[in-house]
């Protein structure tokens, strides 16, 4: 059997919301197919008590629960049986932010992911793994599941074999190829040409490509001056 392309370990205390999402459309055929491969680990498996107990009181007092280090760690080593050069990635509000350059970085390595809950996992554990503590944007979710769901998609879609045509991740918002690097994505059309008096642009039914890769420019730079203008300062810089 062919070795998948890109593999995760995903460490979680809900193991079944995995592969969710991601078992359905492109990435669950490319899945059935084996150009992706997903495991997970429950960490409540490593427990050592009775009890089954994952989290303790934060020192220094607190609302909430901490996620234990010697009970993260045996889930980590678990995961590297598994995946032996396994990168450990921590979803958590406090990482740096998933952007598409970084994906484009980590679609070419195996990932094992921590995914937390309550209020995250001692400190310790992440500096002893070297975690890449990693951010799906400026709010809080309840656990560290969704966003390692949106990494992974956002990964495996770029893998070949995933997407039918090999170009038609090229031009989307955040690519880091061809003139369009950096912009958000221009806006699409399909028929009918009229609906609800709202007509198509005449430059894309003007059958010119020229015309319509200039507007379709024009369109990403203006949408994302409105939306993104920090995007258009760090082009710049």
């Amino acid at each position: 059997m062919t070795q998948p392309l890109f593999s995760a370990v995903a460490l979680t205390l809900f193991p079944d919301m995995f592969p969710g999402p991601l078992g359905l459309s492109l990435a669950g055929k490319a899945l059935e197919k084996g150009i992706w491969s997903l495991k997970t680990l429950n960490i409540r498996d490593f427990s050592t008590d009775k009890h089954a107990t994952v989290d303790d009181s934060p020192y220094g007092g607190g609302t909430g629960m901490v996620m234990k280090p010697d009970i993260i760690d045996a889930a980590i080593e678990g995961a590297k049986k598994i995946l032996p050069q396994g990168r450990v990635v921590y979803m958590t509000p406090r990482g740096v932010p998933l952007t598409q350059p970084l994906v484009e970085k980590l679609k070419n390595i195996d990932l094992i992911i921590v995914c937390g809950r309550f209020e995250g996992i001692d400190q310790r554990v992440i500096e002893h793994h070297d975690m890449l503590e990693i951010s799906l944007g400026d709010y809080v979710l309840s656990g560290g599941e969704i966003p390692a769901l949106a990494l992974l998609d956002a990964c495996v879609r770029l893998l070949p074999g995933v997407i039918g045509k090999a170009d038609a991740t090229v031009q989307e918002s955040f690519t880091i190829t061809s003139e369009y690097a950096g912009l958000l994505e221009y806006p699409h059309y399909t028929r009918p040409p009229v609906w609800m008096g709202r007509q198509v642009p005449d430059t894309l039914l003007s059958g010119n490509h020229e015309q319509i890769k200039t507007w379709r420019l024009e369109q990403s730079k203006s949408t994302t001056a409105a939306r993104r203008p920090e995007l258009i300062r760090d082009k710049k810089e």
